[in-house]
């Protein structure tokens, strides 16, 4: 049965890059395709939480902490090459005289590409190992991340002058001189997020099929026993919880690309639920399906608010009642049991 559901993993993980690097570019139109693109930010999202939630047993409610931080260093970096020499307008509105210290590393790409991956991995790691030491688990956690996510969006906010407040960081169309809201510009940022997301999903992969893996289930489900069996159950969690706090980032850089703003919206209490909703739709166990439920639930909301733009939150929500009550593996629990049922039958 392991052999069948690893074989089932890798064909799941080849047809969704399929679909996403050479199926959609090929048949969807630019508007489509752009949205698409965002979808797929909130994959890399979905990734990460299979791996915390799925395998480690850690209920994360604020990976939009990190996928703002992703989404807002990119804008940042975007906004001052867009403002060149002069300060961004939402600065000059507030009466800011000068830009403010910390933006000083965005004026270079490669700085905005290691603070992107380096600083959320890192705030992720000190920030859930001082936690995990105390051995803060379960809804405890999940209640802690969901209270930061509200607190980072309150000073976002609160800061206008520096942030942008409210409104965000919105208002760039280049990068490095690249024109990024053009059709042709816009399908190349596209096939560059397709071919991250595959190898994030290969690198997901590849982390739940090795040792460290193993040991993520086991602490998932007897953290007491590995304990003690002399493993640092803190630190193994804490290394996870980082690389999905890294992937949320990445999601975030590509979501600031394809949309074109960054606002605090994107980091709350709402979007980091809806977050957890993509990988328990495509199910918390699966890699692939974890995408695909991303892919998903974008869509549905896409295309109900166009067509039902007064109730398609009601659509919305039985939706994710019917996943939870009926489908509580998600789409690829689902498949799983389908299987299991069709081998039994061979078997007989």
């Amino acid at each position: 049965m392991k052999a069948l559901h690893r074989r089932t993993e890798e064909i799941a993980l080849a047809l969704v890059a399929l679909l996403i690097l050479a199926v959609l570019p090929l048949t969807l139109d630019p508007f489509r395709l752009n949205l698409v693109g965002k979808y797929m930010a909130f994959a890399f999202v979905a990734i990460g939480i299979v791996l915390t939630w799925g395998y480690s047993g850690v209920l994360s409610l604020g990976q939009g902490i990190f996928f703002g931080l992703g989404g807002y260093m990119m804008a940042m970096f975007l906004k001052l090459e867009a403002s060149a020499p002069d300060l961004p307008d939402f600065m000059v509105w507030s009466s800011v005289d000068s830009l403010p210290v910390w933006w000083l590393p965005f004026h270079s790409l490669g700085w905005t590409l290691l603070l992107i991956v380096a600083l959320p991995g890192l705030a992720a790691y000190l920030f859930s190992l001082a936690i995990f030491r105390k051995r803060v688990s379960g809804v405890y956690f999940a209640i802690v991340t969901l209270a930061l996510a509200m607190t980072l969006t309150v000073l976002i906010i609160g800061q206008q002058g520096d942030t942008g407040g409210a409104n965000g960081i919105t208002d760039f169309r280049t990068l490095l001189g690249w024109d990024i809201v053009g059709d042709d510009g816009k399908l190349v940022l596209y096939l560059i997020e397709a071919a991250a997301l595959t190898l994030a999903m290969l690198a997901a992969l590849a982390i739940v099929r090795s040792r460290l893996g193993k040991i993520l289930i086991a602490i998932r489900d007897r953290e007491d026993r590995v304990r003690f069996s002399g493993y640092d159950t803190a630190h193994v969690k804490a290394c996870v919880f980082c690389v999905a706090a890294v992937l949320s980032s990445i999601g975030g850089a590509f979501f600031t690309l394809q949309v074109g703003l960054i606002s605090p919206g994107a980091i709350g209490v709402v979007a980091s639920i809806e977050m957890v909703i993509f990988a328990a739709v495509g199910g918390r166990l699966s890699i692939p399906g974890a995408v695909v439920g991303a892919l998903l639930i974008g869509f549905l909301k896409s295309y109900l608010s166009e067509t039902f733009p007064e109730i398609w939150l009601y659509f919305l929500g039985a939706i994710f009642i019917v996943v939870v009550v009926a489908m509580p593996n998600g789409l690829a629990g689902v498949i799983s049991q389908l299987q299991a049922r069709r081998a039994a039958g061979g078997a007989r």
